[in-house]
C-alpha cells in the first residue's frame, strides 16, 4: 500500500516583541500558497490555560472571533478568513488548555496504556496530533502554523518543542519562519539587529534553525542589515524578507512577493507553483493606495480604552468590514472612534454625530455607557443618520424606540436591569440554566444559524437571497412579547430565524436606512468579498452624504 502524501508545514514565530505581525504574516503565506494553487490551512496555537477565547475580556487579548462552528477564537482567526476566505473551525485554533485537558482526560480513560504521562513528550505529542489533524481536515497540502507569544517566553515552550519533533521526524516537510523586530532608536537612526540576532539565538536554544526570517521595521531593510542577519543568524541572505511598515495589512502579501517569498518557500519544498494569481489582490491594494473621496463613520461603542491608549482590536472585524465595504465602493474610509460614556457626561455633545455619514454601534456586554449609546442611537434615528446596529446595537435600538416612541420609559434589557418592568431584551430561555449554574465558557448561542428575510427588507435587498447563515455570540435576545406593539411603531422584523422563532433583524421603515441585526455579520467580510450588509449601508451613507 503506497505511503500517505506528508502536508508540509510552515511554524511562524515571533521574535523581540509582541503583535510583531505573525498573524498577518502567517495570512499573507497563506493567500500567496494560496495564489499559486495550492491548498492551504491555517492554525493559531495560543499559550494560555483558557480552553477558548471566549472568557477573556476584548480589552486583555482583543476581539473574540467567532467561527461557523461556534469556536470562540483569537483574533488570528479572522485575518486568516479574510486573506484566504477559508471558513475557520475549532480544529484551526489550538490553546494550552485545550492539550493539557485532553491528555488528562485519556489519562483518566486509561488510553496511555498505564504508562506516565509525562510533559514531554505526551503534551508536544498531543500538539502534533491536532496540527496534522487540522491539515486532515482541510484536506491541506500546506498547513501554515502561528506559534502565539514571542520566543523566549516560557508559556510556548511546549509548542515550539511540537514544532521541533516534527522536524525531526519530516525533515524536508517541516520549515520556520521568524518574524523579528528590528528598532531604529530615534536618537541613534540606524537600524539594529541585535535583538533579532538574540531571537534567532533563543530559538537556536529550543533546537530550532529559522529558515526565514521576516523582518518588521519602520522602514525597508538595507544590504547591509541582510549581510548581518545572514552571518549571525545562519540563514540564506535572500532569506531575511523585508517587512516595512505599510499603510494597509493587505499590501503584506504584495510585498512579500516583491522579494519571491513563495518561490522561495517552495523551494525548501522541492515544490514548484502550479500557477501565480494575485490580480484581484493587487487591484484591492491599487484601490486603497488611490481612493480619495471619502465615508465618514462614527463608531459608538464602550471597548476603546487602556489607560491612555485607544485598542481599536476589541473591534477589529468590524473595522475592516467597514473598509472592505467602503473600498468596494471606491471610498476611503475615515473611523472615528466614539466613546458612549461622553454623552452621558455631556448629553449637548451628541450633535457631533451629525457630521457622520454613517454610524455603527457595534457588540458588547454590561451596563457601562448603555444610556449613551441610547441617546446616540435616538438622534440617529431622529436626523436620519444611516444606522448598522451589531448584537448589542440591534438589542439597544429596540430600546430606544420602546422608550421614545412607545412611551415605555422604562424598557430595558434583563442583563442591564433585572427588575425593569418592560423587558424588550430578555434572557434566552436556553441560557437560563448556564446563569444559574455559572456554567459561562462556550454556553452562548455560538455559531451559524439560519434567518429567512422578508422579501420586502433592506436586507433581502442587500443579501439578494430569501435565506442566510450568520454567526452569532450573544446570551439575551429579543422578546417577542413586543413585537406587536413595535411593529406599529414603524419597526420591520426583517429576519426570523426558522428553527425558534427568533427576531435575527429590525428595521425602521421610515428612515433612509436603519438596520440592526442580532448576529455579527462582520465575520463574514472578506477584503474582494464584503459583507452585504455593510456594503449596503456604505452606499446608504453615500446616497445620504
Amino acid at each position: 500500500m503506497p505511503k500517505a502524501k506528508t502536508s508540509k508545514y510552515i511554524f511562524v514565530v515571533g521574535g523581540v516583541m509582541s503583535s510583531v505581525g505573525k498573524g498577518i504574516t502567517c495570512a499573507s503565506i497563506a493567500k500567496i500558497l494560496q495564489s499559486k494553487g495550492f491548498r492551504v490551512a491555517t492554525v493559531k496555537c495560543d499559550m494560555y490555560v483558557n480552553i477558548d477565547a471566549g472568557t477573556i475580556r476584548p480589552t486583555e487579548h482583543g476581539e473574540v472571533f467567532v467561527g461557523e462552528d461556534g469556536i470562540e477564537a483569537d483574533q488570528d482567526l479572522g485575518n486568516y478568513e479574510r486573506f484566504t476566505d477559508n471558513n475557520c473551525t475549532a480544529e484551526n485554533y489550538i490553546t494550552t488548555g485545550q492539550v493539557y485537558q485532553e491528555v488528562i482526560r485519556r489519562e483518566r480513560n486509561l488510553e496511555y496504556d498505564g504508562e506516565d504521562v509525562e510533559v514531554v513528550p505526551d503534551i508536544p505529542n498531543e500538539i502534533i496530533r491536532r496540527i496534522k489533524l487540522a491539515s486532515r481536515r482541510n484536506k491541506a497540502e500546506i498547513t501554515v502554523v502561528e506559534i502565539g507569544g514571542t520566543v523566549g517566553e516560557y508559556q510556548n515552550i511546549l509548542f515550539l518543542e511540537a514544532g521541533r519533533m516534527m522536524k525531526l521526524k519530516y525533515p524536508s516537510d517541516v520549515i520556520f519562519v521568524l518574524v523579528s523586530y528590528l528598532p531604529i532608536p530615534k536618537k541613534i537612526g540606524e537600524m539594529k539587529t541585535k535583538p533579532t540576532q538574540y531571537a534567532a539565538r533563543t530559538l537556536n536554544s529550543a533546537g530550532i534553525q529559522a529558515d526565514f526570517i521576516i523582518c518588521r521595521s519602520e522602514k525597508t531593510l538595507d544590504e547591509p542589515r541582510r549581510d548581518r542577519l545572514a552571518i549571525f543568524c545562519s540563514i540564506e541572505k535572500g532569506n531575511a524578507i523585508s517587512n516595512p511598515d505599510l499603510d494597509s495589512i493587505y499590501e503584506v502579501p504584495v510585498v512579500f512577493e516583491k522579494e519571491h517569498l513563495g518561490e522561495k518557500i517552495l523551494s525548501k519544498f522541492n515544490l514548484k507553483a502550479k500557477q501565480n494569481d494575485l490580480k484581484e489582490w493587487r487591484r484591492l491594494v491599487k484601490t486603497i493606495k488611490t481612493a480619495e473621496k471619502e465615508i465618514k463613520i462614527g463608531i459608538v461603542g464602550k471597548y476603546f480604552g487602556t489607560g491612555k491608549f485607544t485598542l481599536a482590536d476589541s473591534y477589529i472585524s468590524v473595522i475592516e468590514a467597514i473598509k472592505h465595504a467602503c473600498w468596494y465602493h471606491k471610498r476611503k474610509p475615515i473611523l472615528t472612534w466614539i466613546d458612549s460614556a461622553e454623552y452621558e457626561k455631556n448629553p449637548q455633545k451628541i450633535r457631533e454625530l451629525s457630521k457622520y455619514d454613517g454610524i455603527i454601534v457595534p457588540g458588547g456586554f454590561g451596563s457601562r455607557g448603555i444610556e449613551g449609546i441610547i441617546r446616540a442611537i435616538r438622534y440617529v434615528r431622529e436626523h436620519k443618520i444611516p444606522y448598522l446596529g451589531l448584537c448589542y446595537g440591534m438589542q439597544l435600538a429596540t430600546i430606544e424606540i420602546a422608550r421614545n416612541v412607545l412611551g415605555l420609559r422604562k424598557a430595558n434589557s434583563l442583563e442591564i436591569d433585572p427588575k425593569t418592568p418592560h423587558p424588550v431584551i430578555h434572557l434566552n430561555p436556553y441560557q437560563k440554566k448556564n446563569i444559574q449554574t455559572k456554567s459561562y465558557g462556550a454556553t452562548m448561542r455560538l455559531g451559524a444559524y439560519p434567518c429567512v428575510l422578508e422579501p420586502e427588507s433592506l436586507s433581502y435587498k442587500a443579501y439578494k437571497t430569501n435565506k442566510v447563515l450568520e454567526r452569532h455570540r450573544h446570551r439575551y435576545e429579543f422578546n417577542n412579547s413586543y413585537k406587536a406593539n413595535l411593529a406599529k411603531a414603524g419597526v420591520r422584523f426583517a429576519g426570523i430565524c426558522p428553527i425558534n422563532n427568533l427576531v435575527e433583524i429590525m428595521e425602521l421603515v421610515d428612515h433612509p436606512w436603519f438596520v440592526g441585526v442580532q448576529f455579527h455579520p462582520e465575520f463574514k467580510s472578506r477584503p474582494l468579498n464584503p459583507h452585504p450588509l455593510f456594503r449596503e449601508f456604505a452606499a446608504a451613507c453615500l446616497k445620504e452624504k
